[in-house]
């Protein structure tokens, strides 16, 4: 089992390159899907949580515009990868020069609903507007990042969040810190066919963000990814023996809030050998997040 990756600031040796850039995981406490858009995007009410692990990123800038990526990374073909979309994307909206090389640093699961591909991105934003100097700022960097993807918003505004609308509009929630148990049964699970089946509620009545408790709130999605994925079931089922359990995202991670690291460890020394589990606590601010990106909000 591949340890946690604890989230540290990115190291800058020199003005062109940042190694080690963090691009956490996230879990989504609860996700109600509204309605629907006559564009078809789906209208969401969630909370958004950080955590203290995921994958980190490595930039080298490059004089010649060119855009690469390093290192492979299974299953995801260099063009469609997020994090070169997002550094070209920048690059368009910048109208900047400048290039740079993107080694991944892969650890969240693919197809997991933990965000690494909309984590990865959203660094990306964040690394490149220091090392190529378009000072874009927060406001813009969410604009853009809106077009990659609905959780890309989120990893840029950094904090723990109520979101609404497509993920995009968010404010800042203030939640007790927590320690939790993640679990990964071994799939993917595609996004769109979960938002695309016919069995999934879409009516979900609006809270208010004060009214947001754990027990009170449930994931839309999940009882579509379980008749869809029997492995999220079983995962849900066995992490449920040791305290409440809910899928994050689309799935196919399953997460528990516990009462300690120690409890957690536990839970994590038990996971059966198909799963990987690791224990994780939430983190309050994004490392690549600045002071001055937050006074934008």
């Amino acid at each position: 089992m591949t340890p946690p990756r604890r989230m540290m600031p990115p190291v800058s040796p020199s003005p062109e390159r940042l190694e080690g850039c963090p691009a956490p995981a996230k879990l989504n406490l609860f996700l109600h899907v509204t309605g629907r858009r006559a564009d078809g995007y789906h209208l969401l009410q969630t909370v958004y949580r950080l955590l203290d692990w995921g994958d980190t990123l490595d930039f080298a800038v490059r004089e010649d515009g060119a855009i690469h990526r390093m290192n492979a990374v299974a299953d995801v073909p260099e063009e469609t990868d997020l994090c070169v979309r997002a550094a070209r994307a920048l690059q368009r909206a910048a109208n900047c020069p400048l290039g740079v090389d993107i080694t991944v640093h892969k650890r969240l699961p693919l197809g997991g609903g933990l965000g690494g591909g909309s984590s990865n991105a959203a660094t990306t934003l964040m690394a490149l507007d220091r090392l190529w100097n378009t000072r874009l700022g927060l406001a813009r960097l969410l604009e853009i990042g809106i077009e990659l993807g609905a959780d890309v918003p989120f990893f840029l505004f950094g904090r723990d969040a109520f979101a609404e609308g497509v993920g995009e509009i968010l404010q800042p929630i203030a939640l007790p810190p927590a320690c939790y148990v993640v679990l990964a049964p071994g799939i993917g699970v595609p996004t769109a066919r979960i938002y695309s089946s016919p069995d999934l509620t879409r009516n979900t009545p609006q809270i208010k963000v004060s009214g947001f408790t754990f027990d009170r709130t449930r994931n839309d999605l999940q009882p579509v990814a379980c008749g869809f994925f029997p492995e999220v079931m079983d995962a849900l089922t066995w992490l449920g023996q040791f305290a409440p359990a809910r899928m994050t995202g689309s799935g196919a991670c399953v997460f528990a809030p516990v009462d300690s690291p120690e409890h957690a460890a536990r839970i994590v020394g038990q996971c059966p050998a198909r799963w990987r589990a690791w224990q994780a606590s939430s983190l309050a601010r994004h490392p690549m997040l600045r002071s001055e990106d937050v006074n934008d909000f």
